[in-house]
């Protein structure tokens, strides 16, 4: 790869994925999956009752490699639209394999079904066998749904409907928002006009403010109706699986008790005067009296810092190589061999992501680099994922993921070790002050706003329920509450900013997945922690947690590290290192 390559020339190749991206290809592929399916249907229905610990680990090797296989077309589909989702061809693509894979995925129900059926006695006779090794964990914690499934011909229906349903509106969703154009000196996409909030302009952060808000207006109600036919249709389903609140189905997934999470919720609610008091600082250290909701990310350095492609590429590899050279091969390999996409074009999806794809291939990255000092830290963050993948590929499809609230630990320490970087190269007091700003900022998004989110989502959720549909204009009172209880005095929430929660992904994808950031950063912030304490003999148990993906539960993960998750105090302490960059920021305000 040249040094000198924009980000423009980097696209990545699905061909892994799909060697032949041709229509025929991919039908083959799945009509051989749902082959598969239908055979292992005809073979293991009714089985479980008599089958040994030999014929489980036979079953589950079939599955996996039904699963695998499947993966591998739903991932190109999705991956290749995500790069242009105003794309008919490809559209419709999406929409033909999520077609066929639900028609595997009824085929193949009955499986899951009659696990949980069986006595716990007999689950454990068969999980006791050595060959389990591979799926062992995914088996037991999958009878923690038992509670909450239906009856066969129900969950078949259910299945099916899914991909009219939810599954749709958030297709649509995703569509919308990707067409999303916003009218500065020339069109620009979303993402564009939003990495302008970080214009040392003021002029500039307000007009983009405001750019964006009109650009959300046309296809607000549009947006308002699909989050609450969501929210209702979320709401079915937590009553006919008897789940007692909109948040326990998530919780359940992310193998975290109802309590640990309220916990979570309450320590960094009752901490929220951590993000006042920078955000105090910062108006003063701006000249402004007051910060508006726009101002949040302007910098502190008079001059706004650009990092072009080769320089960011560089920097997050010397960032991963001089912690692990084992990292840094992974992390080379993702720009040596088409791994990444990186430029912001028309119809592109939003924002940032890793997609984990199959263990037998290789995970992919999306971003939208747009060369803000910022996007070196979140180039390192997808690259974090992505190295956690790769190394957790070895553990089969059926640990290779971890729940959500563990997904997040290699991201942001990916993060810390380059900003550490960035620290290092930052030529003046002034300019490490300007880093300092953004490592506190970031840490405020991902703890305190994300728990924000997670409290927007409970009232949205609770009032749909409660009251019926909510209105445009409901939400965003919504939205407006939820932020000023967590700005309070320190920052202004303009009446344009009460919109803003009409683009952002999670809420329409994966409702309640906000919270999981918040747990992810405090958790990996504790892990970066033992690191500094440690230092290179920490390396060897870092990649021991990576490589073990889900294998394990999240305390048993945790523990690889030195990390307690069971220990009450858990989560102020990791407060307590949010408050510690705090301070270090104030400190170094005070030296200039």
């Amino acid at each position: 790869m040249s040094t000198s390559e924009s980000p423009e020339q980097v696209r990545w190749d699905l061909s892994d994925l799909v060697p032949d991206a041709g229509e025929q290809t991919v039908e083959a592929l799945l009509d051989e999956g749902l082959q598969r399916a239908g055979e292992f249907a005809q073979r293991y229905r009714g089985a479980l009752e008599t089958i040994d610990g030999d014929g489980l680990a036979a079953a589950m090797t079939a599955l996996a490699a039904i699963y695998d296989l499947v993966g591998r077309v739903e991932s190109y589909a999705a991956l290749d639209f995500s790069t242009d989702t105003t794309d008919p061809a490809r559209g419709a693509l999406v929409a033909r394999v999520q077609e066929r894979s639900t028609t595997l995925a009824t085929t193949l129900l009955f499986f899951e079904l009659e696990w949980a059926a069986l006595s716990d006695a007999r689950v454990d006779e068969l999980l006791a066998h050595d060959g389990l090794a591979f799926c062992r964990h995914h088996l037991s914690t999958a009878r923690r749904y038992r509670p909450h499934l239906l009856s066969e011909p129900e969950e078949l229906i259910l299945t099916e409907k899914s991909l009219s349903g939810a599954g749709a509106w958030a297709r649509l969703f995703g569509e919308l928002t990707s067409s999303i154009e916003v009218e500065l000196e020339q069109t620009a996409t979303l993402d564009v006009a939003l990495a302008r909030l970080s214009s040392p302009s003021r002029d500039v952060r307000r007009e983009s403010a405001q750019a964006v808000t009109r650009a959300l207006e046309p296809g607000l109600r549009t947006r308002a109706y699909i989050f609450n036919t969501l929210l209702v249709d979320k709401a079915t389903d937590d009553r006919l699986r008897h789940y007692q609140h909109w948040l326990a189905a998530r919780n359940l997934a992310n193998e975290a008790s109802d309590e640990s999470v309220a916990a979570l919720i309450s320590a960094v609610r009752g901490r929220y005067e951590l993000a006042r008091r920078w955000y105090r600082l910062k108006a003063s250290l701006l000249g402004i009296d007051r910060l508006a909701d726009y101002d949040r990310m302007a910098p502190l350095a008079t001059d706004e810092e650009t990092v072009d492609w080769p320089a960011a590429r560089a920097l997050v590899l010397d960032a991963y190589a001089s912690f692990s050279p084992t990292l840094g091969e992974l992390v080379e390999r993702f720009f040596a061999e088409h791994w990444i996409d990186a430029p912001p074009v028309h119809g592109k999806q939003g924002g940032a992501f890793c997609a984990y794809t199959v263990p037998s291939v290789h995970p992919y990255v999306l971003l939208n680099f747009t060369g803000r000092r910022r996007d070196v830290l979140i180039l390192a963050h997808e690259l974090g994922h992505g190295v956690h993948a790769a190394l957790a590929a070895r553990q089969g499809i059926f640990h290779q993921g971890t729940p959500l609230t563990l997904a997040e630990t290699a991201s942001v320490f990916g993060e810390a070790l380059t900003f550490g970087r960035l620290l290092e190269a930052s030529p003046t007091p002034a300019a490490r002050l300007a880093l300092l700003a953004e490592d506190i900022e970031g840490a405020i998004a991902t703890v305190f706003r994300q728990v924000t989110m997670n409290q927007f989502e409970r009232l949205a959720h609770t009032e749909r329920r409660e009251r019926g549909e909510l209105s445009v204009e409901r939400l965003g009172e919504l939205w407006g509450q939820t932020q000023e209880e967590f700005l309070g005095d320190a920052v202004e929430v303009t009446d344009d900013y009460r919109s803003w929660w009409s683009y952002v992904p999670h809420f329409i994808n994966t409702p309640g997945y906000v919270y999981a950031y918040a747990y992810g950063q405090l958790l990996a912030l504790s892990v970066y922690d033992r690191y500094l304490a440690e230092g290179a003999d920490f390396e060897r148990r870092y990649l021991e947690l990576l490589s073990s993906g889900g294998s394990r539960s999240p305390e048993d993960l945790g523990a690889i590290v030195g990390v307690d998750l069971r220990d009450p105090g858990f989560w102020e302490r990791g407060l307590d290192l949010v408050q510690r960059r705090l301070e270090a920021a104030e400190e170094a305000a005070r030296a200039l």
